[in-house]
This record gives C-alpha cells, sequence and structure tokens, in this order.
C-alpha cells in the first residue's frame, strides 16, 4: 500500500495489510490537521519503507513531547516513529487505496469540538494504554 503527502514529494510504503484506524480528538490533532479529527494508525518498523522525500520532512515537537512531522514543501502531515516504540504513527489520509478501513477507537473524547459528532468504535475520554490501542487497531472485523 502506498502514501503519499499532498505534493507528492514524500512517498511511503506499507508492507502489510492495513490495520483498522483510529481517531483523536485533542486540540493539538485538530491544530495539526484543521478538521474535529486526526484519522491515523501505527506500523511496525519492519512493514514501513520510505520511498521518497525523507529530506522534505521536518518535525514540530512540542515542549510536552508532542510530535508532529510534515512535509516541507506542503505541509501535510508524515508518519513518524512513536517515541520508545518499534513503531511508525501513519496519517490515514495519506493512503492511496482506502478500502476496507474502519475506525475503531476514538481516544480524547472529552476534548472533542463541540461540533465533532463521534460514529460508531469505541470511545476513551483520554489516551488508552498504547499496547490496548495498537491491539484493538490489529484485530479483525468478524
Amino acid at each position: 500500500m502506498i502514501g503519499k503527502c499532498l505534493c507528492g514529494k514524500v512517498q511511503f510504503e506499507i508492507l502489510r495489510e492495513m490495520p483498522n484506524l483510529y481517531q483523536c480528538h485533542c486540540s493539538l490533532c485538530r491544530k495539526v490537521t484543521g478538521t474535529s479529527a486526526n484519522a491515523a494508525t501505527f506500523i511496525e518498523l519492519e512493514e514501513f519503507n520510505w520511498l521518497s522525500g525523507q529530506e522534505h520532512i521536518r518535525s514540530y515537537v512540542k515542549d510536552t513531547g508532542f510530535r508532529s512531522d510534515f512535509c516541507l514543501s506542503c505541509g501535510s502531515p508524515v508518519p513518524n516513529v512513536l517515541t520508545n516504540t518499534d513503531m511508525y504513527w501513519v496519517p490515514a489520509g495519506l493512503l492511496e487505496e482506502t478500502d476496507g478501513f474502519k475506525v475503531v477507537q476514538h481516544i480524547y473524547s472529552e476534548s472533542k469540538a463541540h461540533w465533532d459528532v463521534i460514529c460508531g468504535g469505541e470511545e476513551h475520554a483520554e489516551m488508552p494504554s498504547l499496547e490496548s490501542l495498537n491491539k484493538a487497531l490489529k484485530q479483525t472485523s468478524s
């Protein structure tokens, strides 16, 4: 599965079937995406390859540790390695093929914008453990 930023300079591939998605409704994710929530998933390092454009990636890191990597040319958020893990955070909107994607988890639901409506999936008022979130993302639908 191929993913790319808006201008196409940053490109990557995922070497496995796509796991489920989560949406983060916190104020930081709203600001970084300009919308109600940030849809993403996690991919293990060995299942991810950069194809081009790593030289176009810049990072913004807040004092709290919140990190946003983005394409220097178009501003699209791009994958980055989750701190102290062996996983990439991958924004779902960059993926070329989207058939079969399903949002199964909503995090920071208590922080959602008043105009946001959460539909389907399990809600978490804050951030669940990374292990439990990743486990839910890997579960297949029956």
